[in-house]
């Protein structure tokens, strides 16, 4: 099953015509959740051709502009458009009240069920279960209360390998049992190992998403052996001292994060308007971290399984 993720906007603090403010969409196991919602989300979804009511669930990582500016007009299109399906969002405290001043002040009537859920965790925490996959969310070093989040599929059960049933005349209750892990006791007390009757499992995948933060090496054990780490990369090494000073972080820092913690690929994000070409920032980050990429607005990175 497809586990990818569509960026909408890689930009930081202002939009350009290159790229957009913070937003991204995450299909996993079939469901397709919203990250960040920054101005013109909405105008985006449309553009790369994303149902805007197929959005299941909201996770916004904090309040600034670029991250949260495009939420009101995108729940306010979803009930024009007939919305009747809940909508639950995730957001740092405070969401739920801007939401409802902003709606009480334009006379803004939204008909589906909104469900508002504040972020408030010191340490990694599962703040949302799904068909098949959890969400936890975690702090980052910003300047105002922040949140990254881990998208993990769940641990699959194992798959039986051809003809095992029938051989061993195995019961639904025995299947049951062996895709869990459990070894087959025969009527005659022969064990048969799990070994031999099920093929090797999969293992989880898992997208790591860290945007706005500063530095930070206690991110390592956190995001350690993410498939996919997406992080930000604000400034290059020239302005490392800004960086730290607004908690963000360049890309050699985000590339010495994604070394430390043995991810499979860097996706960086949220580039500064000072750059309109990426590629100093990007060979930055390659020399600490050759598996790097850079996002582009429009771009889709697959999470494949490990071999």
């Amino acid at each position: 099953m497809d586990f990818n993720v569509l960026v909408l906007g890689s930009g930081a603090a202002t939009p350009t015509f290159a790229r957009h403010c913070s937003a991204q969409i995450v299909n996993i196991c079939g469901t397709r959740l919203l990250v960040d919602c920054g101005e013109a989300t909405q105008t985006q979804l449309r553009q790369y051709h994303q149902k805007i009511q197929a959005i299941k669930t909201i996770f916004i990582s904090h309040l600034h502009g670029d991250h949260f500016f495009g939420l009101p007009g995108l729940l306010s299109t979803m009930h024009l458009c007939g919305r009747q399906e809940p909508l639950t969002v995730y957001a740092p405290t405070g969401a739920r009240q801007a939401l409802e001043l902003l709606f009480q002040v334009s006379a803004t009537n939204i008909d589906y069920e909104l469900q508002i859920i504040d972020i408030d965790v010191n340490e990694p925490t599962v703040i949302h279960q799904g068909k098949g996959f959890r969400v936890t969310a975690f702090p980052l070093r910003h300047s105002m209360p922040t949140y990254g989040f881990i998208f993990e599929e769940e641990t699959p059960l194992l798959n039986l390998r051809a003809n095992m049933r029938e051989r061993y005349e195995m019961t639904n209750d025995d299947c049951i049992r062996v895709k869990q892990g459990e070894d087959l006791l025969l009527a005659d007390g022969t064990v048969i190992p799990n070994s031999e009757l099920t093929l090797p499992r999969r293992l989880p995948r898992r997208y790591a998403y860290c945007c706005d933060t500063a530095f930070d090496e206690s991110l390592v054990p956190i995001v350690a052996g993410a498939d996919l780490l997406c992080m930000e990369s604000t400034f290059d090494t020239a302005f490392e001292a800004m960086a730290e000073e607004r908690c963000h972080c360049t890309a050699a820092q985000a590339a010495t994060i994604a070394a430390r913690a043995e991810v499979g690929q860097l996706l960086l994000t949220h580039f500064s308007a000072r750059y309109r070409e990426i590629e100093q920032l990007l060979a930055e980050a390659q020399a600490v971290f050759p598996q790097t990429i850079c996002a582009a607005d429009g771009g889709r990175y697959y999470i494949a399984y490990k071999k």
